[in-house]
């Protein structure tokens, strides 16, 4: 074996070097009990992946399961690798790669939501200017005095960023986000 090829210890060095790293959704339906969470993120971060986005809420009180939504980007075959551990593990009950399966049902991507907080301080134009364009991305005041503006906007990624932008000129404090809740289209569930 050439020094080029050498294991690293970890069998991830058998991606293919051609893989392109690619940005997948995956839903993980879990018990609601003490160090799920921790075991989930820990297949990731013990493998050296960044978690893009992260939320995690019960979703079916009587039986107890949770729903965690994860943002990461690897490549395909890492993917494949993360998904079948994260299967493994016992209070998991279900892995769906959202991304897959939105393509395999003829759609783009999956529908992405995520709601920010944004504290923005000014006066006189700049307050004016951020309340317009809070009412142009339909931004919600959520609070507010003659010093601020705390807005709560809902949408894809990307609008919730070009919000953040557009506001930093005009006095942006504080940011707060939820991170993304995904679902893919149509009548099927999870």
């Amino acid at each position: 074996m050439n020094a080029q090829h050498q294991p690293t210890g970890s069998a991830y060095f058998m991606t293919a070097e051609t893989a392109r790293p690619e940005s997948h959704t995956l839903s993980v339906l879990v018990d609601n009990e003490p160090g799920v969470l921790a075991r989930v993120i820990g297949l990731f971060s013990g493998r050296g992946y960044n978690i893009e986005s992260l939320t995690v809420s019960e979703t079916e009180h009587e039986a107890h399961l949770s729903r965690i939504t994860i943002v990461t980007t690897a490549t395909p075959q890492v993917l494949e690798q993360i998904k079948s551990q994260l299967e493994r593990i016992v209070p998991v009950h279900r892995v769906v790669d959202l991304t897959v399966r939105s393509a395999e049902l003829g759609h783009d991507k999956p529908l992405e939501r995520e709601l920010a907080l944004v504290k923005v301080t000014g006066t006189n134009d700049n307050r004016v200017e951020a309340l317009r364009l809070a009412d142009a991305f339909r931004a919600q005041v959520i609070d507010a005095n003659t010093e601020h503006f705390i807005f709560e906007i809902t949408g894809r990624v990307s609008k919730i960023e070009q919000f953040i932008s557009i506001m930093r000129p005009l006095g942006l404090v504080e940011i707060c986000r939820t991170g993304i809740a995904a679902m893919n289209r149509g009548p099927q569930g999870m």
